[in-house]
């Protein structure tokens, strides 16, 4: 369900301003409530060279899950998997590689002929892989992307941008955790080749897992860096800086920001009962209200008990009633500044009541409206 954030500088006076970044595009975003806390151009659409993979990475994941594939499948390298340039990962021509193999190649060691070897597997050929991206990325809601192969090699019109990315690092943490584990690991050895993670976060801060680094001459340096510290968990995105270090040291900026001055607020689960109004004409005298999915916000470190939350919820409330249906509104301000507005719906149906029920709450309904 859609719902409104307020922007930083609405809702606190005592944080600072972010650091200067050195790159042509960056973001940072709580992993959990989605709310963006830092961005420049974050909506120009930019080359993402190998940061394309965390797609084709994602793609394989979603695959395994649903069951049109194992993780133990035997994946046939062709020529043109085997004769990309590039970061590899050495797969040969001819030989199956185990799909668990070219998933850790792709996300570890960057490799495009891994890219390429799960793509052709999974569509057919690149070109139907870089349709089911495109059909992927309008689902994840990355508007502004548009992806021409699997691998992030310099393509006319191979497009995303920062906030895109962002959504689709949060959808890898969040759909498919039983995965993210790789994206933390710091090397991977294969056909006697042992080539580590590019990505420095690493092992400079333990508390970074992931997930994918990027380089062309085009693209720059980039870097999708994941962190977690206690229950907060941060997305950084960095595009288009000058070397290896750049992206890593200008991504530490933003992580370290977030964390010292932000906090993530666990308000409400999906299913907790907020309210329970009196329904009229039904089978139940109430009904139980609630959020469609829990509730997370994003607020300056120890403003929690500055936080107000308010509820409406329509008069007189008549059945037949479904569950999902909205019949109020939840407001949550910190100060006087309102953060966020979640609908209010029915966590349950409640039918309407028999016809002699129905005459009676008619009857009570006229004396109250005559006394009120």
């Amino acid at each position: 369900m859609a719902f409104a954030l307020a922007t930083p500088a609405q809702a606190l006076d005592m944080v600072p301003r972010p650091p200067q970044v050195e790159a042509r595009s960056y973001l940072l975003m709580d992993a959990n409530s989605g709310q963006v806390l830092v961005q420049h151009d974050a909506e120009k659409p930019l080359p993402p060279a190998s940061l394309t993979k965390m797609m084709t990475a994602y793609i394989a994941e979603k695959e395994i899950q649903s069951g049109n594939v194992s993780d133990e499948d035997m994946v046939p390298i062709s020529v043109h998997a085997w004769k990309m340039g590039g970061s590899r990962m050495f797969v040969k021509e001819g030989s199956k590689v185990p799909l668990k193999d070219l998933l850790k190649g792709i996300i570890i060691q960057s490799g495009n002929d891994a890219s390429v070897a799960v793509a052709e597997y999974l569509a057919g050929s690149e070109d139907a892989f870089a349709d089911l991206m495109n059909r992927q990325a309008t689902l994840l809601g990355m508007k502004n992307t548009h992806f021409v192969n699997a691998t992030g090699w310099p393509a006319e019109n191979h497009l995303t941008t920062a906030h895109d990315l962002a959504r689709l690092a949060r959808a890898i943490i969040n759909d498919y955790p039983e995965h993210y584990d790789i994206y933390a690991e710091k090397e991977f050895s294969y056909n006697g080749i042992t080539q580590p993670n590019r990505n420095l976060l690493l092992w400079r801060d333990p508390s970074v897992d992931g997930l994918k680094t990027g380089h062309t001459e085009e693209a720059g340096f980039c870097l999708v860096s994941s962190a977690k510290q206690g229950e907060m968990r941060l997305i950084s995105v960095v595009m288009g800086t000058d070397s290896e270090a750049a992206r890593a040291r200008e991504s530490q900026k933003l992580l370290t920001y977030g964390f010292r001055f932000y906090e993530t607020y666990q308000a409400y689960g999906a299913g907790d009962v907020l309210d329970t109004p009196d329904v009229w004409m039904g089978k139940a005298n109430q009904v139980r209200l609630g959020l469609g999915d829990a509730l997370a916000l994003t607020i300056p470190k120890d403003s929690g008990e500055r936080l107000k939350a308010e509820m409406s919820v329509q008069p007189q409330l008549h059945a037949p009633i479904k569950k999902g249906q909205e019949l109020g509104k939840l407001t949550i301000s910190l100060d006087d500044n309102v953060l966020v507005t979640r609908p209010l719906i029915a966590l349950e149906d409640v039918e309407e009541a028999g016809f002699f029920a129905k005459i009676w709450d008619h009857v009570v309904l006229f004396f109250k409206g005559l006394f009120s």
